[in-house]
């Protein structure tokens, strides 16, 4: 079964776009069964080009249902479906994002007609839906639409499907839900796994733990273990006997409780985490004109590091980043290699350190401020996310940059004084992959907030 849909955004920041519109049809592969299209309001401006290119202005949405209102009939319209879409990366992240401010697990799987597409018509100029539909002599009316783009794109689908001579489309659908092919032990520990974010643990029948891992959904990773083909996880199915886990509510605390409790037990199947989880480090030097310098080296304990990437893609797109905030220079921060001014300096974003146009002092003022704000070293903080129950909190504490732990704390408690905070907080060995963690997912993670603290309260 398949919930084909379309969803129009107000556009904006990444993960903070709101829904205008949605249309989803329940399609069996063969008809339509079941339909349900609405506007909703989201609460939030819509960005200007937006509301030119799909006619949806603030005026039509003030009356329409909000989303937790519709909420409940698309749970049940796309329950047990994969859901299709054109760019399915796109409003599957949408309407996992909504339902995430609902506090709701939106997990479902999905098929991108792009990528069908693709496959399965290669050589055409363009797969955006509009022309596509139109090379196919699909009609399209109401372009840009939720209802008019979802009905397009199910019978895009239904095209697919027919050049599918393979079948993997509906091979795959079937593989979807492969628990049906499972021993009935497998399908226990599944049934009765939590869908909570937590650590989760496999062992033997004599107790011992064989894996560790960590999820935001504990029922969906143990499916995915225990249906997959491959060799390792045909073995822990032949060797699983129980399962025990451990609710964390944030996904943080998860990563934490994973990397240390692995490299205390060294269960058989963790070989890859029992490595370093980071090859490249962030370091700063001033160069031969005086200029401090960021550059991305390979991970060496005797050099300090201001954060750490598992890979050198990930810390170059950083330093990127970085660079373009703080108006630095590309070229002194060795990502435009040139003997001339750099590319930010041709658009007005650099202030000319690449030729020795700016003075060290200025330049390396801002180098400074950005380093005594993100520089792990000096991180003193409290860091708050969601606990394992709605009126609890989690909490993780970085003193003088040194991670001492976590713990968890009812809504009705303060944790600023630091009696509190010592009561509450599990100690924890401080190393360089547990600072890692922190440094990755804060620089990739929303969390409710982070508390600084003065020095002088240190606990």
């Amino acid at each position: 079964m398949y919930a084909i849909l379309d969803i129009e955004t107000t556009g904006g920041k990444y993960d903070e776009e709101g829904i205008t519109e949605i249309a989803v049809y329940k399609f069996d592969g063969h008809k339509i069964i079941d339909q349900f299209s609405s506007l909703i309001n989201p609460e939030r401006s819509i960005q200007p080009f937006v509301a030119n290119l799909t006619g949806i202005n603030s005026d039509m949405l003030r009356n329409a249902p909000k989303f937790y209102e519709v909420a409940k009939r698309i749970i049940e319209i796309t329950n047990d479906c994969i859901l299709v879409a054109h760019n399915a990366q796109f409003d599957n992240r949408i309407l996992t994002t909504e339902f995430d401010r609902l506090g709701y697990p939106f997990e479902v799987e999905s098929l991108c007609t792009v990528e069908l597409a693709q496959k399965l018509i290669p050589g055409l100029p363009s797969y955006s839906l509009g022309k596509l539909v139109r090379s196919l002599g699909i009609p399209l009316s109401d372009r840009h639409r939720a209802q008019g783009d979802a009905k397009a794109t199910v019978e895009l689908f239904k095209i697919l499907l027919a050049k599918d001579t393979g079948k993997e489309i509906i091979t795959s659908s079937i593989r979807k839900d492969p628990k049906r092919f499972l021993e009935p032990k497998l399908l226990d520990m599944i049934d009765n796994a939590p869908t909570d974010t937590g650590v989760y643990y496999l062992h033997r029948e004599d107790g011992s733990i064989i894996y560790i891992g960590k999820s935001k959904n504990i029922k969906k990773r143990l499916t995915q273990h225990f249906t997959s083909e491959k060799r390792k996880s045909k073995r822990i199915q032949l060797e699983v006997a129980s399962v025990t886990y451990e609710i964390t509510g944030s996904e943080l605390i998860a990563l934490l409780k994973e990397s240390e409790e692995i490299k205390r037990n060294k269960p058989i199947y963790n070989r890859a985490l029992r490595r370093t989880l980071f090859t490249y480090q962030l370091t700063s030097e001033p160069d031969e004109n005086g200029y401090i310098a960021l550059k991305i080296v390979k991970a060496d304990g005797r050099k300090k590091a201001i954060t750490t990437f598992t890979n050198y893609q990930q810390a170059k797109t950083v330093l990127f980043k970085i660079t373009e905030r703080n108006q630095l220079c590309q070229k002194i921060n060795g990502l435009h290699n040139t003997q001339g001014n750099c590319f930010h300096y041709s658009i007005k974003e650099c202030y000319g350190a690449c030729i020795d146009e700016e003075p060290t002092d200025e330049y390396n003022g801002r180098v400074e401020k950005f380093l005594e704000e993100h520089s792990y070293e000096n991180a003193h903080m409290l860091i708050i996310d969601r606990g394992r129950d709605v009126d609890e909190r989690s909490v993780v504490l970085i003193e003088n940059g040194q991670y001492k732990g976590f713990g968890f704390y009812n809504l009705n408690f303060q944790i600023n004084r630091p009696e509190v905070l010592r009561s509450i907080i599990t100690p924890m060995p401080n190393n360089r992959d547990a600072q890692h963690i922190i440094q990755g997912y804060l620089r990739r993670n929303k969390v409710l907030k982070t508390v600084k603290l003065p020095k002088q309260k240190a606990i």
